[in-house]
């Protein structure tokens, strides 16, 4: 709670005070090299020619203007050791503290240029400080710096997992996409300038807040000088010296001069002597060393002309670390204090504050997006005139992956359009009590795995299926969903309810309907049926498979030199915007390898480009979908072969990302028949299907593994492409900044087989994933399953559980999905597990 609070707070200010961050990070970066800019414009103002004789002395620059412009009253003049460097007079003028800087030629006194770009960096300093709005600027920018502390801490925090590498925390992810990619950038970045940001803020803050300027010079131990008072002291003082003429102060300047240069005994690379007002036998001077510390690193010194020697003489470098920080504040806080290299590196990371701004938003708007996405409402069944002298029909149906509800709402609708009143109930919410009363009830049975009940239909086949009930008063019929494809458990569950009903002594009202793979010739005879029943004709119902085309954009190995099959990512693009849940499934309809129709054709000498009259295509545009591996009968045209030709059947995955990415993602590993055949999905997505080429795709939604809606911990566990459906989950939870996400994942070598190890290496720095537990079966002599790791850590789980946990199994139904249930049950219970598989907390998406 504690952390999704600093969440909150820290993508809220992000989103407030982000820009005006921004405006400070660029102004001052380009502010910290004023002088340098300044340089380079105006070479012709700080750079002249060396002359013969010698530079001017101070006491000549005064006398010359004094001649020249003796309106102007100098305040200080500047030399410098490089003949090639300018000298400055610097003159009191309205309007500038420190008055305001001559250029002048060193050898002739002549004022050169202009500086230019001035008063542009100083507009660039006032945006800096006070957004040029004054002291109301200056408390934006105040409050803006205090929030930058709070962005750095608290970025951390949210940042900071239980385990992590330096890799994690201070490397680029460049393999990343989309919203992984964004944040990964946002994250990383932050940590490098940390350090930055924090000098930035806390010492920027020195000019924004008298409390905060105090408590710095209390907490670096060094006395805080009182400002100048002097403006505020009377204009009629006592005592008052005389002030000098100005071939006194001629004089002062030459005795100085000479006496300074004589007894100074170091290098310096400017000395600047502050002109005196009075005759008190002493001028303030100051000097820049050779090679200085930093552009502020001045040493200050007094000389007595009248004693021809130094009163005070204070050097920069002699001075303590603490009292050198807290009278060096603007080169502290612009990094030259550190030296150059400190300062490019933070005039960079200056630079970069607008990266944070841009980055946060962009995760913010992804995320509103993606919280409108989860927000749609369902569509709710329109409401029918009903027959009140009609019997009223309970439908119920049991569904794993959502065909059984899907028809079972379908039948209601027919029903109620026939003024037929009805009800409709999942299985697992059926009681006894309304078995006994219902006297017409039709069960839409859906098969699941290898013959059992789907998940949320157990309950109702370990307890109610295992009573002897006398269902006399009831009249039922039967929909059982399956595949032929596998034959041993096709429709098994359906015909087990078939049984138990005829067992109960309730009476059937037609035979069993099987319907193999929604079949819509097999949904049109249950349709018929009913209609037969309820004397009214009945709209057909068929669930339409309407495909889009995708396009394929990326396909690649996720385990090379594995000792398994080939494992691709599979990457597919929306010809517009198709919006999913994490958790629902993507129905591929196969197609054949041009090579394979191009030898179908050759065998049955067809040309290519022969139009069929029926579809209005070429024989090979119809043959696209067509399986072509059917015996064929003698056809006299190609409207009779094609008819021989059944559709080749669909083929289902789990979607690996969400909506969000803007890329849906499969995991899809070959398979392989007896004779070396490639099966038809795999070989379709993973080698067939060319780059850029369509690809016929459906969403098909799979609510019973949609991903909860709230906070609640929830455990993924999958083994190989089972991490498909896992990995669009904890996507989702990415998004929501749920962080409370176990993984538990199987495979056979980690060096091989690890997939989206990079992305899940990153979750597990962002502290998305709170515990990650892997299995490689492979790497060690006795081998080691995801089953196995919930037995290690049984206490762990049985705490999740505790504290609300969902338990999510994707993967396949033989030796994992079965020894992940067995392996719940004699840790939790029988009774437990059953418990949270009719809550909702035991989801599966097997296979």
């Amino acid at each position: 709670m504690i952390k999704k609070v600093f969440f909150q707070i820290h993508w809220f200010l992000g989103v407030t005070a982000g820009l005006i961050l921004s405006l400070m990070g660029v102004t001052g970066a380009i502010y910290s090299y004023d002088q340098q800019i300044l340089n380079w414009l105006n070479q012709d103002s700080y750079v002249v020619e060396v002359a013969t004789t010698p530079k001017l002395t101070p006491a000549q620059l005064y006398q010359h203007f004094n001649q020249q412009q003796p309106e102007i009253e100098i305040n200080s003049i500047t030399i410098a050791s490089d003949p090639t460097a300018s000298s400055i007079v610097n003159i009191k003028k309205e309007g500038a503290r420190r008055g305001y800087n001559m250029i002048v030629n060193p050898y002739t006194a002549e004022v050169l240029p202009e500086i230019r770009g001035r008063d542009t960096l100083q507009f660039i300093q006032r945006l800096h400080r006070n957004l040029t709005a004054g002291e109301f600027g200056a408390q934006i920018t105040g409050a803006s710096t205090l929030m930058l502390i709070f962005f750095v801490l608290s970025g951390i925090y949210l940042r900071f997992p239980k385990k992590h590498s330096f890799k994690q925390w201070f490397f680029i992810k460049p393999k990343l996409k989309g919203r992984n990619f964004i944040w990964d950038l946002h994250a990383v970045v932050g940590t490098w300038v940390i350090i930055f940001y924090l000098l930035f803020a806390c010492t920027g803050l020195y000019w924004s807040y008298d409390w905060w300027r105090a408590g710095m010079f209390k907490v670096m131990g060094v006395e805080q000088p009182q400002r100048n008072q002097q403006h505020n002291e009377p204009k009629n003082r006592k005592n008052k010296q005389p002030e000098l003429a100005q071939q006194q102060v001629n004089s002062i300047l030459t005795q100085t001069w000479t006496g300074v240069n004589a007894q100074i005994g170091r290098e310096y690379s400017s000395l600047t002597l502050n002109i005196p007002k009075h005759d008190n036998a002493k001028i303030e001077l100051s000097f820049v060393d050779a090679i200085p510390q930093h552009e502020r690193a001045r040493n200050q010194a007094v000389y007595n002309y009248q004693d021809n020697k130094f009163e005070k003489f204070e050097l920069y470098e002699d001075k303590k670390l603490n009292e050198k920080i807290m009278s060096s504040m603007l080169p502290v806080h612009r990094g030259s204090f550190f030296g150059s290299t400190y300062q490019f590196i933070a005039m960079l990371a200056s630079l970069a504050m607008p990266l944070f701004f841009v980055t946060g938003w962009m995760l913010y708007l992804k995320r509103r997006k993606q919280k409108k996405l989860t927000q749609a409402a369902r569509q709710s069944m329109n409401k029918q005139q009903i027959d009140p002298n009609a019997k009223p029909w309970l439908i119920t149906y049991a569904s794993q992956t959502g065909v059984a509800e899907q028809l079972a709402w379908r039948t209601a609708t027919s029903l109620q359009e026939a003024q037929q009143p009805t009800t409709v109930k999942p299985i697992q919410q059926l009681t006894e009590q309304d078995l006994l009363q219902a006297e017409q009830m039709l069960f839409v049975i859906s098969t699941y795995g290898t013959g059992e009940a789907p998940d949320l239909a157990t309950s109702f086949s370990k307890k109610l299926m295992q009573q002897k009930l006398d269902l006399n008063n009831m009249q039922y019929a039967v929909l059982a969903l399956g595949s032929k494809e596998y034959s041993d458990s096709y429709c098994s569950f359906g015909h087990a309810v078939d049984q138990w009903l005829k067992q109960s002594n309730a009476q059937s009202l037609f035979e069993l309907i099987e319907v193999d793979n929604a079949n819509a010739a097999d949904i049109q005879r249950w349709n018929q049926a009913l209609s037969d029943v309820t004397q009214h004709e009945l709209h057909a119902m068929n669930i339409e498979k309407v495909f889009d085309q995708w396009t394929l954009t990326e396909r690649s190995v996720l385990n090379p030199n594995s000792l398994g099959q080939p494992a691709c990512n599979i990457e597919l693009t929306a010809p517009y915007d198709i919006t999913w849940h994490a958790g629902d499934i993507a129905e591929i309809q196969p197609a054949n390898a041009r090579t394979e129709i191009q030898t179908f054709l050759e065998k049955h000498q067809i040309p290519a480009q022969t139009l069929v009259k029926s579809s209005n295509q070429t024989i090979e545009e119809t043959l696209w979908d067509k399986n072509l591996r059917v015996e064929i009968k003698p056809f006299t045209n190609l409207e009779t072969l094609v008819e021989q030709l059944p559709r080749l059947p669909t083929r289902e995955y789990s979607i690996a990302s969400i909506p969000s990415q803007q890329v849906l993602r499969l995991v899809v590993r070959q398979k392989s028949d007896t004779q070396g055949h490639l099966g038809l999905g795999s070989g379709w997505l993973t080698e067939f299907a060319q780059l850029k080429e369509k690809v016929a795709l459906r969403i098909r939604t799979n609510e019973s593994f949609h991903l909860i809606d709230d906070n609640r911990p929830i455990i993924c566990i999958g083994n190989g492409t089972g991490i498909a459906g896992l990995m669009s989950l904890l996507q989702q939870r990415n998004r929501q900044n749920y962080v409370e996400n176990w993984l538990i994942f199987g495979e056979r070598q980690r060096e091989c087989d690890f997939f989206y190890k990079e992305t899940i290496d990153a979750w597990k720095n962002m502290g998305t994933l709170k515990r990650v537990d892997l299995a490689f079966s492979r790497d060690q002599e006795q081998r080691i399953y995801v089953q196995d790791l919930l037995r290690t850590n049984a206490d762990e789980l049985s705490k999740w559980i505790n504290q609300g946990a969902v338990i999510y199994v994707c993967g396949s139904i033989e030796g994992m999905a079965s020894g992940v249930e067995q392996a719940l049950i004699d840790i939790l219970g029988d009774e437990t597990v059953d418990q949270l598989r009719q809550s909702g907390r035991y989801r599966r998406d097997v296979y």
